[in-house]
């Protein structure tokens, strides 16, 4: 009897102390919707038990929003912990908060239960006044100086490549001098002076006359030089006749074309000189060209002896030396624009990141935007949403929204892309005053036509009725067209879907475009159409 009072009292002791053990409390038995109220766990142990509250996103009905660190009291020998939870709920009603159990050394404790209500926000549109939705305010932009760092980099880039040319030819200038090049033969005093000609830009000047003269006494002193002939105070005539008589004396070949030829820029000269003629700009060009043909021509038909071929050996060294010269001066500002450009693009690409680039520069590949985190959005009043890889922007046309017909209360348009690019969305949004309802085969009508209007060639068009899987109902129209992209010669063959969306007091039109021949844009097409969701028009 004694040792079954024991252990009743064993129990009972027992009992009292888990009893006492944890206290929890709630600050309101009553919150407005989405208000916060706040659990309270106190536990009463000693230093050396080992206590583990509760942690969940929801206890029971209740959303936990926050779960506040563990505070402590030590008193003597006891310690008490405090665990402090902030709870909401967004949904009126009566709800209960479930006992919950915090472990003290591997033994389970429960709280007590609490019952919270949760209170409506009641809005009375009978005291408070309502107002209109506000009409969209255009925002101006803050400026973007960003293109103009852009471009006056670019200038700079350049100036400094300019500068780059003007040394390296200045160092060759100086180097050519201190060789002390001298002509080593009468071809290359003759192409050095036409070369030396050209620079001047007379006949760019209006100065044809000097030109001529300069071009013909050039061709002169080479043939008094070269083939020995009195060209200097011989008219053009006499001058043809003698190089014709002495090209036959030294067994010159030349063809007798070459010697039309020359015969023929002689007579223009003269022309130009004594008749005051004015050559078109492509007839001195020519005459030009003539002139170094004849004089190259001349030359290598002219017999030499061992001495001379080994002078034109020295020539032919010296153009080829210029040749690299001018490939060098040229070559290495071009390299040096090109890379600093490069490290710039870098530079700009690693501060701005890719993002940016694509957005204002090469632009979004299909595939790219295909696998990017797309967005969700509702557009214009009747509301349509779609998810999209970019949000749609809205296109603003004072003229259209200042002359909306009559029984239309609110229309609103927004797009991504263009007609030119891989794939375009364009959204059209209408809200009527009454509950018109619409004729969805004009609405594809006037759609159609409008998009002839923005290039759109060679429209095939077929129509049917459509219903997605949700319910969805309206009118498609679907085919291809093709438009003239100016960056390309052959025009650009494109698919189109148009869907057309009816209820009343509003009616939404959602058009897609992508090239024919891009699989990702038509996935995102499909994707974008898989996604739409229509809301009900405002009624006002």
């Amino acid at each position: 009897m004694v040792k079954n009072l024991k252990i009743l009292l064993c129990f009972l002791f027992t009992s009292i102390v888990f009893s006492q053990t944890i206290q929890s409390t709630i600050d309101s038995t009553q919150i407005k919707i989405g208000s916060q109220f706040n659990l309270t766990i106190k536990a009463n142990v000693t230093s050396k038990d080992k206590v583990v509250f509760p942690e969940a996103q929801f206890f029971g009905p209740v959303e936990v929003l926050e779960s506040y660190a563990v505070d402590s009291i030590k008193n003597n020998d006891k310690l008490e912990l405090i665990k402090k939870y902030g709870l909401t709920q967004f949904d009126s009603g009566r709800y209960v908060i479930p006992a919950l159990q915090v472990i003290i050394n591997n033994k389970a404790v429960q709280t007590d239960s609490f019952a919270i209500t949760v209170n409506p926000v009641i809005v009375d549109t009978l005291k408070q006044q309502m107002y209109d939705i506000k009409s969209i305010i255009t925002v101006e932009q803050p400026t973007n100086y960003f293109w103009l760092y852009v471009l006056l980099g670019i200038v700079g880039i350049l100036i400094i490549g300019f500068l780059v040319y003007y040394l390296i030819k200045k160092k060759q200038i100086k180097k050519n001098e201190a060789d002390e090049i001298l002509f080593a033969s009468p071809i290359e005093k003759a192409l050095s002076q036409l070369q030396n000609l050209e620079g001047k830009e007379l006949w760019q000047k209006g100065e044809t006359k000097a030109y001529y003269s300069e071009l013909t006494d050039i061709t002169r002193y080479y043939l008094e030089e070269a083939v020995e002939i009195p060209a200097m105070e011989s008219t053009s005539n006499e001058l043809f006749d003698t190089l014709k008589t002495t090209i036959q004396k030294k067994k010159i070949k030349l063809s007798q074309d070459i010697l039309d030829k020359f015969k023929k820029v002689m007579a223009n000269a003269d022309l130009v000189k004594f008749a005051k003629s004015k050559p078109l700009d492509f007839e001195i060009e020519n005459d030009k060209k003539m002139i170094d043909s004849f004089l190259i021509s001349i030359d290598k038909a002219i017999p030499r002896t061992d001495e001379e071929k080994e002078n034109l050996f020295t020539e032919e060294l010296k153009r080829k030396r210029n040749r690299s010269q001018k490939l060098k001066r040229i070559g290495i500002p071009i390299t040096l624009v090109l890379f600093l450009l490069l490290i710039g693009g870098v530079f700009i690409g690693i501060t701005k990141g890719t993002d940016y680039i694509r957005n204002n520069w090469i632009g979004h590949s299909a595939k790219s935007l295909l696998n990017e985190e797309w967005i969700t959005s509702e557009y214009g009043d009747p509301a349509i949403v779609i998810a999209t890889p970019k949000v749609l922007k809205r296109v603003s046309d004072e003229r259209i929204q200042n002359n909306l017909p009559a029984h239309v209360k609110a229309n609103a348009k927004f797009m991504y892309g263009s007609l030119l690019d891989n794939f375009s969305i364009i959204l059209n949004t209408t809200a009527f005053k009454d509950t018109t309802n619409v004729d969805l085969n004009q609405v594809v009508e006037y759609d159609l036509k409008n998009m002839e209007l923005l290039g759109a060639k060679n429209i095939t068009v077929k129509e049917e009725d459509y219903e997605d899987p949700k319910g969805l109902t309206g009118k498609k129209a679907y085919g291809s067209f093709s438009v003239q992209n100016p960056l390309e010669k052959e025009n650009q063959l494109m698919n189109y879907e148009l869907y057309v969306f009816s209820q009343p007091g509003g009616a939404q039109e959602l058009f897609l475009i992508y090239r024919n021949e891009d699989e990702y844009a038509k996935q995102i097409m499909e994707r974008v159409i898989a996604s739409v969701e229509l809301r009900k028009a405002t009624e006002k």
